[in-house]
């Protein structure tokens, strides 16, 4: 008996499911609406894949979708492409730029500022990650440690946690008192209004991480040794103090949300998401145009010009393996 081949047994397959639905109504009714539901699924999936400076959005699988490592590096190659314009940009106005990154123990803040700044001219942008105040810097207006090192023309400034320490680990922690904190709260808004006013772009970004991720992010620490330097005896001490972390977060907020420097939370949980999330967000939040370059050539290089490689006993570097 001859066998039926691919095309005819998908035929007949076809076939039967329609004559199903024919005898079954009710079937062929939740079968549309199944049809049409994952269409407009598809198509809001579509229209939310380009945000409003048109860039692609990073968030176009679903949600609880993990983003492949093919995908995140093809979506980043582009991001950073743009983020060498955007350096461009602002050494050609002399932009002044100060972005602050802040969030629990674990959020993902170094990845976040990594990804930034991968290809990008560390002098151009520049990492702020200041170690614990001395006690000289202990006896100074509190903000007086984090103002040198705001941008000046043709800068971007990176602050790998910020001024906000003091609503956050300071608070929770016990190195200052409630009533310090407050009055912190209470400054912080005139402080950043006249940064602003001074001409900064000032972006605050807040990683949020959800407690499962934190607890597998930190446990990764522990058992990875090219990760143990992240992990400090105070990440230990603030881990028990999730929901202290979350009221000191909730009170910073609301002090210090403003229209002039708003907050953008991120969700963390899925780092190569936010990544891209956090890179097109800052894209769109700074003015910028790719400036016209003419595409270098090599000149031609000089001849040797009886010129002869030395004889000379190198101490050379042997390969490792």
């Amino acid at each position: 008996m001859k066998r039926a081949s691919k095309a005819e047994a998908s035929t007949a397959r076809r076939k039967r499911v329609e004559a199903d639905l024919e005898r079954e109504p009710a079937a062929k009714a939740v079968a549309k609406a199944a049809i049409k539901a994952k269409a407009e699924k598809k198509a809001k999936s579509k229209a939310q894949a380009k945000d409003s400076g048109g860039h692609e959005s990073a968030a176009t699988p679903a949600p609880d979708e993990p983003m492949s490592r093919k995908r995140y590096e093809k979506e980043l190659r582009k991001l950073h492409a743009e983020l060498v314009a955007l350096q461009l940009w602002v050494q050609e106005k002399g932009l002044k730029v100060c972005i602050i990154f802040e969030g629990r123990d674990g959020a993902g803040k170094g990845g976040t500022i990594k990804a930034i700044t991968d290809r990008v001219s560390p002098r151009v942008f520049r990492v702020v990650a200041l170690p614990s105040p001395s006690d000289r810097e202990k006896s100074q207006m509190y903000m007086q440690r984090y103002l040198p090192h705001l941008p000046a023309a043709g800068e971007v400034v990176i602050f790998d946690r910020s001024w906000y320490n003091r609503a956050g680990v300071e608070r929770v922690m016990g190195f200052c008192s409630d009533d310090q904190a407050k009055r912190f709260l209470a400054a912080v808004p005139l402080v950043e209004k006249a940064i602003v006013q001074s001409g900064i772009i000032l972006l605050k970004y807040w990683l949020e991480v959800s407690p499962e991720e934190q607890t597998r992010r930190l446990e990764d620490r522990i058992n990875d040794p090219r990760k143990l330097w992240k992990l400090s005896p105070m990440d230990l001490k603030s881990y028990s103090r999730w929901y202290d972390y979350s009221r000191a977060r909730d009170d910073m907020f609301s002090a210090t949300d403003t229209g002039f420097a708003p907050w953008f939370v991120c969700d963390s949980n899925d780092k190569r998401r936010a990544h891209l999330d956090i890179i097109s967000h800052l894209l769109t939040q700074v003015p910028y145009k790719s400036p016209k370059r003419e595409k270098p050539k090599l000149p031609k290089r000089q001849k040797a010009g009886g010129y002869r490689d030395p004889q000379y006993a190198f101490k050379r570097v042997p390969p490792a393996s």
